[in-house]
């Protein structure tokens, strides 16, 4: 785990060759101790000086109230922000953009630093998918009519706009995106001396972070994260695990630095449907589970504590005995996020069929 309950007995029987402890009695490098109760995994340690000025806040045991096995329903689910309805047609975040208010301008309010557009950014409402800000390989969505279109340069895009496919993006769109193609991303030099780890989650922070600063009226930004799948061999203090939350907790760093002045405006959170199984299998790695945890960083979160409840690892207090059981549903969290740091304040139609409470973790 990223964050370990490493009091928990049945835990440290659970995962005899995985377990880690907070205590400083070996040449291994121990869990970086929370609160007396939960660790933060040493590979993670970019995030401990935010944690303590209590800029960061975690929450354990969430998840999706709907206990679907399928990654790709889940994951479906979490993005759509209905984890019991497939027919819906938009995503969350695309949705939260709409709800800005900000109707017109530039498409470029919801940006995704992927190859394609995310469930999450399906809709009505503008959204872009740049794999790469120098290729500038560029898939749209919404306010065009409801067709999507791949364009590898600007010139593409412009000359395809005949057929009136852009036709309502009017002509702050196209100077926005102009302006990325004129703009020499190759040499941005991020602020305060930060380096970005060379992987793709740091690229593309890192290009986020110039898309902030070009001021182009970007209000969303999405960026993932892969290779979670641990079946096998995942290590302890060191190992495919140890890689990943290194590259995800240095490249945040690296990004939140970079903003510098900028961080009042800016809230970084993570999500996953990923859960682990509680107890280790035969081949060192950990199986599909329920619930995970996320990390919220932000100069207006309730910061320095472990939100959510997990309640002691013993067999009953299991999710089909053997995942830990999801205690906070995603939506009060992301709900949260939005409505303090976004003012958005309409749970109605951003998580539609959901009248939870929320949880505390913005301040």
């Amino acid at each position: 785990m990223a964050v370990t309950p490493f009091t928990d007995e049945y835990l440290k029987a659970a995962r005899p060759s995985l377990f880690m402890s907070a205590a400083k009695i070996s040449a291994n490098k121990p869990l970086i101790d929370l609160d007396g109760h939960f660790g933060l995994h040493p590979s993670m340690a970019a995030f401990e000086q935010v944690f303590r000025d209590k800029r960061m806040g975690i929450v354990h045991g969430i998840g999706s109230p709907n206990n679907t096995r399928s990654h790709f329903d889940a994951q479906d689910y979490m993005e759509s922000g209905t984890p019991f309805k497939k027919s819906t047609e938009s995503g969350w975040l695309n949705r939260a953009v709409g709800l800005l208010g900000h109707d017109g301008g530039t498409p470029l309010r919801g940006v995704s630093l992927t190859s394609s557009l995310p469930r999450s950014f399906y809709g009505d409402n503008p959204a872009v998918a740049i794999s790469n800000l120098q290729d500038f390989n560029i898939q749209m969505r919404g306010n065009v009519s409801g067709a999507n279109m791949a364009a590898k340069s600007f010139e593409d895009l412009y000359d395809q706009t005949s057929s009136g496919l852009l036709k309502e993006t009017g002509k702050e769109s196209f100077e926005a995106i102009k302006m990325l193609q004129k703009t020499n991303v190759k040499n941005y030099k991020p602020a305060n001396g930060v380096v970005y780890p060379n992987s793709a989650l740091g690229n593309s922070l890192k290009q986020i972070a110039q898309l902030i600063k070009m001021n182009i009226g970007m209000e969303v930004a999405f960026a993932e994260s892969g290779g979670w799948d641990t079946h096998f061999n995942q290590g302890r203090e060191t190992g495919i695990f140890a890689r990943n939350v290194n590259d995800l907790s240095e490249s945040i760093m690296a990004f939140w630095t970079d903003m510098g002045t900028l961080q009042d405006d800016v809230t970084v959170m993570t999500m996953t449907e990923f859960g682990r199984t509680v107890k280790q299998n035969g081949t060192g790695g950990t199986d599909h589970g329920r619930a995970s945890c996320n990390f919220i960083l932000g100069n207006s979160v309730n910061g320095g504590l472990v939100h959510g409840i997990v309640n002691p690892l013993t067999i009953e207090n299991l999710e089909d005995g053997r995942d830990l059981a999801v205690t906070t549903d995603f939506r009060a969290v992301f709900s949260e996020v939005a409505d303090k740091h976004l003012k958005i304040n309409n749970d109605k139609i951003l998580f539609p069929d959901w009248s939870g409470k929320k949880i505390g973790v913005m301040s």
